[in-house]
């Protein structure tokens, strides 16, 4: 993002980006307890103002160099408060334009899922795979491709441990893959966007301004 500290942070429509991430996930009745995961130094929270979740935030510095890193600390350290049977909804701060609805259907279409599911979308644009001095090697068929989103809804305990058996991935459902298992797609949409490039988030600006219109 070119900024001079992390993107949660990052103010959108005057607040930071990780407010609106959690409004909508306070704002849900089916979730019990939020779980902030912080990394150890992180100087910048305490200076914002948190009081609209009073009661509802637990803060965890435990965060690690890695999504998967932060994800599992995180796991361990609320383990004394969850069953292994609980649902964790795992969720990206910079998805900051996440609804209710989005995450009320995600828990109602992986409730009864015995494996769980995240929120996903269908993959829309051809792919290209590139070669050395970014030309097209080859394209790349999207029949049946969806691209990945956040929340991911699993198992407190069996995500435990599918991330300490593939600590490498880049999401949850990539670990709970590697024990062998199929992860459910809840289609979600293009406004639940991860805020990764400068245009992101004026482009998230956008669909808050604009929700609802």
């Amino acid at each position: 993002m070119g900024a001079q500290f992390p993107k949660q942070y990052l103010l959108l429509a005057g607040k930071p980006l990780i407010w609106h991430a959690l409004k909508t996930l306070t704002g849900v009745p089916e979730i019990a307890q939020v779980f902030v995961v912080l990394a150890p130094d992180d100087a910048h929270w305490d200076g914002c103002d948190w009081s609209a979740f009073a009661g509802r935030l637990a803060v965890l510095r435990c965060g690690g160099a890695t999504r998967a890193e932060s994800v599992t600390n995180g796991l361990r350290a609320m383990g004394e408060q969850v069953a292994a049977s609980d649902w964790v909804l795992v969720h990206d701060a910079a998805r900051c334009c996440l609804t209710p609805a989005h995450v009320e259907k995600l828990i109602s279409e992986v409730g009864d899922d015995p494996v769980g599911g995240l929120l996903a979308v269908p993959v829309a644009d051809t792919l290209k795979r590139a070669q050395d001095g970014q030309r097209v090697a080859a394209t790349v068929a999207r029949e049946g491709l969806w691209q990945a989103q956040t929340p991911q809804m699993f198992r407190h305990g069996m995500l435990l441990d599918a991330l300490e058996y593939a600590p490498a991935v880049t999401d949850e459902a990539s670990a709970i893959e590697a024990l062998g298992l199929r992860p459910k797609l809840v289609a979600a949409d293009a406004t639940n966007l991860k805020v990764t490039w400068p245009l992101d988030l004026q482009l998230a600006g956008w669909i808050l301004a604009n929700r609802g219109q």
